[in-house]
């Protein structure tokens, strides 16, 4: 009698595993249809144009907003995945004229895409199910700038987790000064941060297989733009450039193909 209580209780305990597991999978698909990818960008240009002209509206912000926050999934709501500078000049939410449950955003110095980044955007892309996908570059950026004179052979000494920090930019750097040989010191920092935001999405793209279905299937739309800290504007790169490194990356060699991690 004791065996078959226990065998019952296992069927049970297993049951309602089964069940868990199943509410998680459906969990994970946004209850509510998303805008397109187009429709997406062109939500995030108009809150940049209001800000930009000093007429932000600053919605999703108020106490109602946070009380919805607290009972929906973020993934019923967010647009689009950023990833930005830390820079506090750069503040996202603000600068696209969104708020909360909105933009599921990364931040880091350089807007670089290491491991802790890239796994952060494929939580945004697969898992709060964002349309798209911005990498966010800044006018006058502090990292770009101390990698710049680092390789001009003028930097400061950098504090012992910073190297590591911002030596995904070193590539980037090394492209704008080959294309633009004739150009001195600090004239070279503009080419070297739109070269960093190409960089990072081929870091991205390199390192994760489900950004490059989400994009090949047209799930996801993934776009370069660099933020004025000037002006409030974001001024928006080619669209034509991110196919042609998401090409590049396809026939490496050297990419990551499998989607999902090995335990």
């Amino acid at each position: 009698m004791m065996k078959r209580f226990m065998e019952f209780l296992v069927c049970l305990g297993c049951f309602f595993m089964l069940q868990f597991v199943d509410g998680v999978a459906r969990a994970e698909e946004p209850k509510t249809k998303k805008p397109s990818p187009d429709q997406v960008l062109e939500m995030l240009a108009e809150g940049n144009k209001r800000f930009s002209s000093g007429k932000p509206t600053y919605p999703h912000t108020g106490a109602v907003r946070c009380k919805q926050a607290g009972r929906e999934d973020q993934a019923d709501h967010a647009i689009a995945t950023v990833i930005a500078c830390s820079d506090s000049r750069v503040p996202v939410e603000l600068i696209f004229d969104t708020g909360v449950m909105d933009i599921f955003t990364i931040r880091v110095a350089g807007n670089v895409c290491d491991t802790d980044e890239i796994g952060s955007i494929e939580y945004g892309l697969a898992h709060v199910h964002t349309p798209v996908f911005v990498m966010l570059g800044h006018t006058q950026c502090g990292a770009v700038t101390a990698v710049t004179h680092a390789l001009q052979g003028h930097g400061k000494p950098m504090e012992r987790n910073i190297p590591q920090l911002v030596d995904n930019i070193i590539p980037a750097v090394k492209k704008a000064m080959s294309a633009h040989a004739d150009l001195r010191g600090d004239a070279i920092i503009p080419h070297a941060i739109r070269e960093n935001v190409w960089q990072g999405i081929e870091d991205l793209f390199m390192k994760s297989p489900i950004t490059r279905d989400l994009v090949k299937a047209g799930s996801v739309k993934i776009v370069g733009g660099i933020y004025d800290v000037g002006s409030g504007k974001v001024n928006w790169l080619p669209a034509k450039k991110v196919q042609e490194i998401l090409e590049k990356v396809e026939a490496s060699p050297d990419k990551e193909t499998e989607v999902f991690a090995a335990y």
